[in-house]
This record gives structure tokens, C-alpha cells and sequence, in this order.
């Protein structure tokens, strides 16, 4: 069961307004009336480290029908850091299977917003019909793997942020921990999340 709803926006004239007054010009298709809108909540880890007290994030997803828009705005966070997009399968450890989307920096007053364009529905998933060989570019702090795992479709509905940087982390009094949730598998501690949402139920299932 879901723990936070969910709001369905039936009008794209109004979905530019979720997301902190900031319009965009896709959103005047007629055609683009299936979006949804909900907000990221701290991460545990952040929580029980009892820093950043007040961020908090909000997002928009509008179906464009073969793609879809994706604007996420933040608050309350360090100014001019770095947060890496990640599309995760559950919001809190393991994670599960993750894919980077991008980077959203903030601005001098702890504010951020970026758009991203891609399948963020109920049709996203990662599926592996077999093993196969993959590249290791990253060997430290974290190495890439060889070869892929075999795996049937995994759907994967859950957003995360991370700190790009570990020091960044520190900085905010947060944990200093290394992740590989960045390019280089340097990142620092995930900040937000959407873990009001049921493991089994992320948000992005509710876009057709």
C-alpha cells in the first residue's frame, strides 16, 4: 500500500507549475496529457545522520507517448553541489538494478532543477536474456564488472539522488561514505529518495 498519493495532472498547462513555477515548452502539446507528479522524501541514511534537515524534492513525469519528460526540482540543499539521477529498482539498499540519468546541480541557494527525457512509465525495466562480456573502465574505488548478470525483466519504478562527491557529504555533516552512483563509482551518500512509495510500487507505475 502506497503511503503517499500520487497526483495525476490531466492538463500539461499545469504541469510546469509543479515544479516550481518553471514552464517548458513541450508541455503546450495537446497531446501530452498523462503525467503524474510526487515528491522525494530524505533518504534513511540522511535521516539517521540527522543532516540536511530540510531538503526535499519534487517531480513531474509527462508522457510525450513514445518518450518521457522528467523535471525534478530540489530545496534545501548545499549550494553549488552536485546530485547524481539515478532510476532505481528500490529506493533504500540494496538498491537493486540502478541506471544513471544525470546530473542536477544546485545554485547558490541550495536550489536545483533538471530535466530528463526518457522511459520513466510503467514500461521501464532492464531485462538480460543472457550473459555477455562488458567493459571495465573503473577499477577504483569501485570495479566495473566483466560480464553482465542474466536476469529476466526487472521493473524498476523508484528515483534516488546521490551526492556526486563524498566531500561534498561531509561538508553537510552527512556520512562520508564512497558509492558508485556517479560516472566515475565515486559518489557519495544518497540524499533523496522515494521511499514513501512501497518497494513493489514506485511511483513510475503509475504512468501508462
Amino acid at each position: 500500500m502506497f503511503t503517499q498519493k500520487l497526483t495525476t495532472i490531466c492538463q500539461p498547462s499545469l504541469l510546469a507549475l509543479a515544479v516550481s513555477g518553471v514552464a517548458h515548452a513541450q508541455y503546450d502539446d495537446p497531446n501530452a496529457t498523462n503525467s503524474i507528479a510526487f515528491d522525494l522524501d530524505r533518504s534513511p541514511g540522511i535521516v539517521q545522520a540527522g543532516c540536511l534537515p530540510y531538503a526535499a524534492g519534487s517531480v513531474v513525469v509527462t508522457s510525450q507517448g513514445p518518450v518521457e519528460v522528467m523535471d525534478i526540482a530540489v530545496d534545501g540543499l548545499p549550494k553549488n553541489v552536485v546530485l547524481d539521477v539515478f532510476v532505481i529498482q528500490v529506493p533504500n539498499p540494496p538498491f537493486g538494478l540502478s541506471w544513471y540519468q544525470g546530473d542536477l546541480e544546485t545554485d547558490a541557494n541550495g536550489h536545483g532543477e533538471e530535466q530528463f527525457i526518457g522511459r520513466f512509465s510503467k514500461e521501464t525495466f532492464v531485462v538480460a536474456l543472457g550473459v555477455a562480456a562488458s567493459p571495465v573502465v573503473h577499477r577504483d574505488p569501485f570495479t566495473d564488472a566483466d560480464k553482465n548478470p542474466k536476469t529476466d525483466p526487472v521493473h524498476t519504478y523508484h528515483i534516488g539522488l546521490w551526492f556526486d562527491s563524498p566531500y561534498d557529504a561531509s561538508a553537510a555533516g552527512c556520512p562520508d561514505s564512497v558509492t558508485p552512483f556517479n560516472g566515475e563509482h565515486n559518489a557519495g551518500v544518497q540524499v533523496l529518495n522515494t521511499s514513501s512509495f512501497d518497494d513493489l510500487a514506485g511511483p513510475l507505475f503509475q504512468l501508462e
